[in-house]
């Protein structure tokens, strides 16, 4: 909802930067081109989007001065984006990015493409697509537009997917555990220790690697990621739980327990929603 509301502060930006000067010409020239823009600028502000985007489409074939026709294409757009179309709202933005690729609001256009993508992602158990296509505009975005406005807002959105990226690698990874398929448990651990490491999943990722390493016993690995555990986080309760293992007679003085699976996949889900 958060990211609705933002993505809105920035239509409006948008909308009145150009919407007085629009009215002003209107006044001078009454045409069709521009009749059709207030309709759909009206039926917009009532919040009736679907009809909004179609009368912002006939506006535009009708604008002969490119800056307005432009205008009309991405409002087209966002009233799509508005109604949750998101396919024909990232069809209408790249047909606009084709057709308009000198206009000022292109940066725009690229924002909300990475937006509509960001508000597809589901949970962790699901579909990994709407993540990696949500990183991959993101990160087009940010190495394009790095001084943007926009780019405080995806630069966060872009830590909760790598996040969620982590949550994923570690569902599987436990999965693995729970089949006793070590070796590809302690690979999918691994990508988490080598690509996420700044996220909330690290620390249990080295964890388990303590535990898997200790219980096949590769002790000498195990001591390896608990001493990575260590280094880095040594207050933590995962550190707590790794040092037992490698030292039996150790009692866990933290009452603070770890909440393992119960609302485990929740937390990062929280954080996005």
């Amino acid at each position: 909802m958060y990211q609705k509301i933002l993505v809105i502060f920035f239509t409006v930006l948008l909308i009145y930067s150009c919407s007085k000067k629009d009215l002003e010409l209107e006044s001078v020239s009454k045409n069709d081109s521009f009749r059709l823009y207030q309709e759909a600028y009206t039926s917009f502000e009532r919040g009736d989007y679907f009809y909004a985007s179609k009368k912002f489409s006939e506006a535009e074939l009708n604008f002969k001065n490119v800056e307005y026709a432009a205008k009309a294409a991405i409002m087209s757009s966002y009233a799509l984006y508005g109604i949750n179309f998101y396919e024909e709202a990232l069809e209408s933005l790249d047909r606009y990015l084709m057709k308009y690729r000198a206009d000022k609001n292109v940066i725009y256009a690229h924002y909300l493409i990475a937006i509509i993508h960001y508000e597809q992602i589901s949970d962790e158990k699901k579909d990994l697509k709407p993540l990696i296509d949500a990183q991959r505009e993101i990160d087009f975005f940010l190495k394009k537009y790095p001084e943007s406005d926009y780019s405080l807002d995806l630069k966060f959105k872009k830590d909760l997917i790598l996040n969620q990226l982590a949550a994923k690698e570690l569902y599987v990874a436990k999965y693995y555990i729970t089949t006793q398929k070590w070796v590809p448990a302690m690979n999918r651990l691994k990508i988490i220790v080598k690509n996420y490491e700044k996220t909330i999943f690290i620390e249990e990722a080295l964890h388990r690697l303590v535990e898997i390493n200790y219980h096949i016993g590769l002790e000498e690995e195990a001591k390896k990621y608990a001493k990575i555990l260590g280094y880095n986080y040594n207050s933590s309760e995962w550190f707590e739980q790794s040092y037992k293992i490698l030292n039996k007679e150790y009692k866990i003085k933290s009452s603070k327990k770890i909440k393992d699976n119960d609302g485990f996949f929740k937390r990062i889900i929280k954080k996005i929603r």
